[in-house]
């Protein structure tokens, strides 16, 4: 919470297009900022050919070894001609660049919109790309990236907001309470979960899949890490439980031309749901120092927030009660 400048605010136009221009390309100095908060994301236009997408990684977040690991996860895919996109090598075969002290990788543009989920031949084809995807991302762990677990995103969570002044102090007890009774229930569900660990995309919604020429292309792999399977399936549901339950099996049918899906991991959607709110609200109170984050959340550090917050995470607690979805 303090006030001293943030590294992103030296993060000019001219420092991006010069960045740009270090890596051998010849922009036409037009620059566009692309919807991101966690890092910064701009496309730049170019004298010759289509714009690039410059991706810049935020300072102190990953190191050199897990970005590039999700770079190789990419690649390889590509390699296997799934829809994904890598960033860009140098001439040397290095996708991870380094100008004035900001660490970014450079993509081509790729078009597209978000699927239509009310679409079944969709999901079914983006249960295939998923299956594609996790039969690679199964042959082996990521070495340096983090697992997907309930101490990263639940524990450390609650603690560190509970260490800050962001929760008023009225919802305070409201929220030590029901955190300390979700945390618990989420370690027995872990505890209890039969499931292997695999590299996963990490952050599979929609705004994520950019769906073109009757073919969906997986973007942004920058919260990839090992976890369970179907952490990439559930955020693709929405509706009734009737809903999610067809549009489910459409998914798990394409997925498993290309890669055996675990029943048993069904249990964890709802916990991973909890996992992914109680994660939510640290990561925006951590960046808060980040000027983008006031100015684009301006509900974030407000009593309603809290309030409405205590009730999701009330919501959940019941929901972890309720049966899991079942396909057959």
């Amino acid at each position: 919470m303090s006030t001293s400048a943030h590294p992103y605010e030296a993060l000019s136009p001219d420092l991006v297009l010069d960045a740009v221009e270090s890596s051998g390309y010849l922009s036409d100095m037009r620059i566009l900022a692309l919807n991101s908060y966690e890092n910064r994301v701009y496309q730049v236009g170019m004298e010759e050919g289509p714009p690039l997408i410059a991706k810049f990684y935020r300072p102190e977040r990953w190191s050199d070894a897990q970005i590039q690991e999700e770079h190789d996860f990419t690649r390889d895919l590509l390699d296997l001609e799934v829809s994904v996109v890598p960033p860009l090598p140098d001439v040397e075969g290095h996708t991870l660049r380094e100008y004035q002290g900001f660490r970014f990788a450079l993509y081509p543009r790729q078009g597209g919109h978000a699927p239509n989920l009310d679409d079944f031949d969709q999901l079914l084809t983006l249960g295939r790309v998923l299956g594609r995807i996790h039969a690679l991302g199964e042959a082996r762990p990521f070495a340096h990236r983090p697992t997907l677990d309930v101490q990263s995103f639940a524990v450390d969570s609650y603690e560190f907001l509970l260490s800050e002044s962001f929760i008023p102090e009225s919802l305070r007890p409201s929220y030590e309470t029901l955190g300390a009774d979700l945390i618990r229930r989420l370690e027995r569900i872990f505890a209890d979960a039969e499931y292997t660990p695999i590299r996963l995309h990490g952050d599979c919604h929609p705004g994520n899949i950019l769906w073109r020429d009757d073919a969906p292309h997986f973007v942004d792999f920058d919260d990839a890490r090992n976890g369970p399977a179907v952490q990439d399936l559930w955020m693709l549901l929405s509706g009734e439980r009737e809903q999610q339950t067809a549009q489910l099996s459409e998914i798990v049918e394409g997925y498993q031309e290309f890669c055996d899906f675990n029943f048993a991991e069904l249990n964890l959607i709802e916990a991973l749901r909890s996992l992914r709110i109680m994660n939510y609200s640290a990561w925006l109170a951590r960046r808060w120092q980040d000027p983008a984050f006031p100015k684009s959340f301006p509900w974030f550090n407000t009593e309603r927030y809290w309030g409405e917050h205590i009730l999701e995470l009330r919501e959940q607690l019941a929901a972890l009660d309720e049966p899991p979805l079942a396909l057959f």
